[in-house]
């Protein structure tokens, strides 16, 4: 098979589980996902006489250099959105559900988030694309030994945070309780 070929192949038998990967970590900017997807396979086809046997994992490893770039750049337009002062979130009153609440999915996203960028991407390639150690070893660009205690010590930095959360709420937020309903904006002062 030619290069072109093999390009081809790839592209077909692996476009949506790449999407789905950018997808999920886009987390509600779903505008961007098929720019960043086009990325990753513009950088496939100027790279596809480098595609191995089984390409989903290095696509993955293309796929998060591309989304660094994109996130790069969203963080961008939010400090210049925050600058301008049109950020709603300034406005408005964090809320922490605990652990015991009707979303335990916000709870675990919560934890992740206090995690570095690169904990969360290891745990992400383990649970969400389903690879295993050698193919995140691939994914991340390291050894095998290497991506099987990133992914240890990351899955051990998540359970302290989950912890850490359930011991403690967030500075300045609310602990949601489940019989009392939440106020998104904090009491006016003065009024009552």
């Amino acid at each position: 098979m030619s290069n072109d070929e093999i390009f081809a192949a790839a592209y077909r038998e692996h476009y949506w589980a790449v999407s789905r990967y950018v997808a999920r970590r886009l987390d509600g900017r779903s505008s961007e996902v098929e720019e960043v997807v086009a990325e990753v396979f513009t950088v496939a086809w100027r790279r596809r006489s480098d595609l191995p046997a089984s390409p989903l994992p290095w696509l993955y490893g293309v796929a998060r250099n591309c989304l660094s770039n994109a996130v790069r750049g969203y963080g961008r337009r939010r400090r210049l959105m925050d600058r301008l002062g049109n950020d709603e979130t300034a406005h408005g009153r964090h809320i922490v559900a605990g652990p015991d609440s009707e979303r335990p999915a916000e709870w675990v996203r919560d934890a992740l988030a206090r995690l570095s960028p690169a904990d969360q991407e290891v745990l992400r390639l383990t649970a969400w694309e389903e690879l295993g150690v050698d193919e995140i070893a691939v994914a991340l660009g390291c050894g095998s030994r290497a991506a099987a205690m990133r992914l240890h010590r990351a899955r051990r930095r998540l359970r302290t945070e989950i912890d850490r959360l359930r011991i403690t709420v967030a500075p300045g937020a609310v602990a949601a309780d489940p019989g009392t309903p939440r106020r998104d904006t904090p009491k006016e002062q003065g009024h009552g």
